[in-house]
């Protein structure tokens, strides 16, 4: 196919897809004027079914707003309606109430009394040792002196029952299993043992209740060991008489063991002057028993020497100053007492040896103990200088330090004063009989050469 034919049937194509817009354009000015009277038809008809609808709506919409205000008119008739029945209710309700109250009489305050009574009695069993045992009995309570209806028969006569079993339980002993929470926060079923309103014990472990939570907890930290050997056997004892602490403030006093510090939680409240008036404590006790052995043993050999006296033993400080006497036997009184009193003096730097040390050591305590006092005191104006005076536990740190200190000065004075005392004599008695018999010896020296 050469170029020319491809021309040829474009043409032609264009030709045909031309002929449906020239059959419809018009010729001439007839066709042209029958063309616009046709769209004018058309577009009238259109209009006239536009119009025809819209009335048609238009009447639909009427009905409906028609069927619309009637039903605004029948809800407004009936709320007035009903508010005219809400006014009669409340008239009735008066009346009906006037009755009530009439026909109820003295019971209206009765039934305040037994609310009352049921809201004291839930305060008073909530915190009640026995509702460990009979637990559920203060909700009851409370919901009872919330309760806005009047009580009935059966509410009433449990009332009545609740509170005879408080007045019975809180004068008997009763074992019964419970959930019982140990200091390390584990929760085991055991026999619990209640005695009336005041203790309850597992074993021998003392327990307190918590009301908040209805468990039983042993105590963090329990009575002397006397009162819980008492605790043990009375809980293994089935019937007779056993002798038994009890806590008249149902919980509070053995509830306080729990604030109160121990031994060495009162040492540590010293801090390091105590620590330092503790080590000065310790080394003059040792010091004291070292001598008091020391005094004893040579006090034992000075009375076998005295009851030997013509054989002298150089194991005891008599028995050398009877050798030393021996050895000046021919010398004259002069020297014979000047060679004694050499060895008496000998003898006394071991008699007196540590006791002025103790002396000192006693001395020093309580002065220890008013440093620990000021510096106790200077820790408790700081807090107070810091924190104010609102919270007491702030200075009680300071406080603690200032009277620990203080009592562990004088505890630790006191003693050793007593012991020094107590060392001299035995050291003045021990000298006083070298001295006797110093005295002895020369004395018979001069009645020999007389």
């Amino acid at each position: 196919m050469n170029l020319n034919s491809v021309r040829l049937l474009g043409c032609c194509l264009l030709i045909f897809s031309c002929l449906p817009a020239l059959a419809d354009h018009p010729t001439d000015l007839d066709h042209l004027l029958r063309q616009v009277k046709q769209a004018n038809d058309r577009e009238s008809s259109v209009r006239r079914e536009r119009e025809k609808q819209f009335l048609s709506e238009k009447a639909d919409r009427q009905a409906l707003l028609e069927a619309l205000r009637q039903q605004v008119e029948q809800q407004r008739g009936r709320g007035e309606q009903l508010k005219q029945q809400f006014a009669d209710n409340e008239t009735a309700l008066q009346t009906l109430q006037k009755e009530l109250t009439a026909k109820t009489g003295n019971l209206g305050e009765l039934f305040g009394t037994v609310r009352q009574s049921a809201n004291d009695l839930h305060a008073l069993l909530q915190d009640s040792l026995v509702s460990a045992q009979f637990p559920g009995r203060a909700e009851w309570f409370d919901a009872l002196g919330k309760s806005k209806k009047l009580p009935s028969v059966t509410e009433l006569e449990r009332l009545w029952l609740l509170m005879q079993q408080e007045i019975e339980q809180s004068g008997e002993i009763s074992r019964f299993q419970a959930a019982v929470t140990d200091a390390a926060g584990i929760t085991q079923t055991e026999q619990v043992v209640r005695v009336g309103v005041f203790n309850a014990i597992s074993g021998n472990r003392f327990l307190r209740y918590l009301p908040d939570s209805g468990r039983l907890v042993s105590l963090l930290r329990q009575p002397a060991r006397h009162d819980r050997k008492l605790a043990a056997s009375f809980a293994r004892q089935q019937s007779g008489y056993a002798a038994i602490i009890i806590d008249p403030t149902r919980g509070g006093l053995l509830g306080l063991l729990v604030q109160t510090p121990t031994l060495p939680e009162r040492i540590q409240q010293g801090g390091a002057v105590g620590y330092l008036i503790i080590a000065i404590g310790v080394l003059g006790m040792l010091l004291t028993i070292v001598r008091l052995g020391y005094f004893s043993w040579v006090g034992r050999r000075v009375k076998q020497q005295l009851l030997e006296p013509d054989a002298p033993q150089d194991s005891n400080p008599l028995g050398r100053v009877l050798l030393a006497a021996g050895n000046a036997q021919d010398r004259d009184i002069d020297a014979t007492e000047l060679l004694l009193d050499e060895a008496i003096l000998r003898e006394t730097p071991a008699l007196q040896r540590g006791l002025g040390l103790i002396k000192l050591l006693a001395a020093v305590a309580p002065l220890l103990g008013l440093l620990g006092t000021v510096t106790g005191m200077i820790l408790t104006f700081q807090s107070i200088s810091l924190f104010g005076t609102g919270d007491p536990k702030l200075m009680a740190g300071g406080i603690s330090q200032a009277l620990i200190t203080t009592v562990m000065g004088l505890v630790t004075a006191i003693p050793l004063l007593f012991f020094h005392t107590l060392l001299a004599s035995r050291s003045r008695t021990l000298i006083q009989i070298l001295d006797e018999q110093s005295a002895g010896i020369v004395a018979q020296r001069v009645n020999h050469h007389d």
